[in-house]
């Protein structure tokens, strides 16, 4: 009797740490398969694989995006006028870095949210440009059993935007005084 009674005591103390071990390879699982979604979200552009950006996003009012500038874009009707601009054939998408990814979940694992640095860069009518050190931030909902974002937010440090500001003002400054001296 004593003996059942310490083999089930110790079956009940192994119980949290079986499902703890379980529950933290299925949060490793979850978490590489979010991180296919986010990269896909930006990814889709090189490729103008327009189908598998539309498959990281809820389709619907709840999808709100703060973008860098002042705007923000609310819900999935506003969101699809953007294909104009990225469909566009001016437009094309030349490189990506996504680096120091954080992917956090909800206690109930039907939610989690990101953060990271991004460089997004593209062309325009062959001019380049870029998104860098792009401040990059979002929630996921798991809707019928699949990771949908349903907000995001794009900023840039302002002590940086400010610092290149400043270079540009002195490139500009140094070039006018430059040609000055040589007239």
């Amino acid at each position: 009797m004593k003996r059942m009674f310490c083999a089930a005591l110790a079956a009940f103390l192994l119980i949290p740490c079986i499902l703890g071990a379980a529950t933290e390879a299925a949060t490793a699982a979850e978490k590489i398969v979010i991180e296919k979604v986010i990269r896909d979200n930006i990814g889709w552009a090189l490729t103008k694989d327009r189908p598998l950006l539309e498959s990281t996003m809820v389709h619907d009012e709840r999808l709100f995006i703060f973008n860098p500038d002042s705007g923000c874009t609310s819900g999935w009707e506003q969101f699809t006028k953007g294909f104009d601009f990225w469909m566009d054939p001016r437009f094309k998408a030349t490189g990506l870095d996504i680096r120091d990814l954080r992917i956090e979940f909800s206690p109930l694992g039907d939610a989690a949210w990101w953060s990271c640095i991004l460089d997004d860069l593209y062309e325009w009518d062959g001019k380049p440009g870029a998104w860098k050190d792009t401040r990059w931030t979002g929630v996921l909902e798991k809707r019928d059993g699949k990771w949908r974002i349903v907000q995001m937010h794009f900023s840039f440090a302002s002590d940086k935007v400010a610092a290149a500001v400043k270079a540009k003002l002195e490139a500009a400054l140094s070039s006018s005084a430059t040609k000055k001296e040589e007239k």
